[in-house]
């Protein structure tokens, strides 16, 4: 996209975000789709009416921010079709700088090859050059890629609830397929194909479904706000943050893939009777109810070791609460897991504050590796 549209649209005001979701599921229907598209229309014999319609086409750019979102990135995004025996099927993409492409390791599985499909009908094939199934994404190496195709941007903020959104993709074979939305939620966490999970994930209330997987959720200026990762239901889909997305894909496409920071604890939110039931004051931070063997924080950290039975619920009683990590403040899982995807890397030394015995204590861990499961 030239920085002429992108500028046009700030001047008509059109700003905003967008995010995509949860697992969208790849298609497994393989055979070359019809490359049907929306926003196109052929008239033949009747000049007049081919000038009005294009005339009507300019006015409608106004009041239409999707179709000029569809227009601007459309060739940018494609079809992809791993290979090889253990393929799953196929999903969507989007070209990430000169000749790599963006999709989701749940779309690539173990296919060291892909077929990419442009939206005019070209096809390139690509050399899967890294995947992170921890953060469900991957990158293609392609040669060559059409003349009329460029980078989609990423926003350079956060996300925003209630910003508008865009989906393109290809859910069950219908290429360049249009949605949208606003974005629903932020900082979510939602299931890793490893059993972890993917934190500063983005909800999205556009229509995602099978083939949508690995394609861009963008702004209405264009840049992507989340990488679809699931969807398909109660109007409730997800992707994985432009945040978390531009800290793994360029280690992706240098080494091949991405190692997480890991505590090694589990852990459970504080609640009122946790809280009770723990003679705490308020109910804040996260309560550790279990330190892996051999994890950073054995050794360090202390996990709940009883349980007891408060307004008819049991509880967990003892075991450190954590309250902040990194000089900030830890609330939610969420905080926690967006601060050490975003924030760290494995071998550096945080600092944790926890509530031990009803005394705050500030203890350090030297943060592992995550584990592949």
């Amino acid at each position: 996209m030239t920085d002429s549209k992108i500028g046009r649209r700030r001047l008509l005001g059109l700003t905003g975000a967008a995010v995509l979701g949860g697992l969208a599921g790849c298609n497994t229907q393989t055979q070359s789709q019809s490359n049907t598209q929306t926003g196109s229309t052929s008239m033949s014999g009747d000049l007049s009416a081919e000038t009005n319609l294009r005339e009507q086409d300019t006015a409608d750019t106004a009041t239409n921010p999707y179709g000029e979102v569809y227009r601007d990135t459309i060739d940018s995004v494609v079809l992809v079709q791993p290979e090889g025996p253990r393929a799953r099927g196929q999903g969507t993409g989007f070209l990430y700088d000169s000749n790599h492409v963006i999709t989701n390791a749940h779309v690539t599985g173990e296919a060291t090859t892909a077929d990419i499909r442009f939206s005019q009908g070209e096809w390139r094939t690509g050399s899967v050059v890294g995947t992170d199934p921890h953060s469900d994404l991957a990158a293609i190496a392609i040669d060559s890629p059409p003349e009329s195709v460029s980078p989609i941007p990423f926003i350079p903020g956060p996300a925003t609830i209630g910003q508008r959104v865009v989906a393109i993709g290809n859910p069950f074979n219908l290429s360049g397929t249009v949605t949208s939305g606003i974005v629903s939620g932020v900082n979510r966490s939602i299931p890793a194909p490893t059993g972890f999970t993917i934190p500063d994930a983005i909800q999205t209330d556009a229509a995602v479904n099978p083939g949508n997987s690995g394609g861009p959720l963008m702004s209405l200026d264009g840049q992507v706000v989340a990488v679809i990762n699931s969807g398909g239901g109660d109007n409730i889909a997800f992707g994985i943050s432009a945040a978390l997305t531009q800290r793994v894909i360029p280690r992706l496409i240098e080494t091949g893939d991405f190692n997480h920071s890991y505590i090694g604890v589990r852990f459970e939110s504080v609640t009122p009777e946790i809280a009770r039931a723990n003679g705490l004051k308020t109910p804040r931070g996260l309560l550790i109810v279990d330190v892996i063997d051999g994890a950073p924080a054995d050794g360090i950290l202390q996990s709940s070791d009883r349980q007891q039975i408060v307004d008819g619920t049991r509880v967990r009683v003892g075991g450190d609460v954590i309250l902040g990590v990194g000089g900030q403040k830890i609330l939610t899982t969420e905080d926690l897991g967006s601060y050490l995807a975003l924030q760290t890397n494995p071998g550096e030394t945080v600092p944790i504050t926890v509530l031990r015995n009803g005394q705050r204590q500030t203890l350090t861990i030297e943060l592992g590796q995550r584990p592949e499961q």
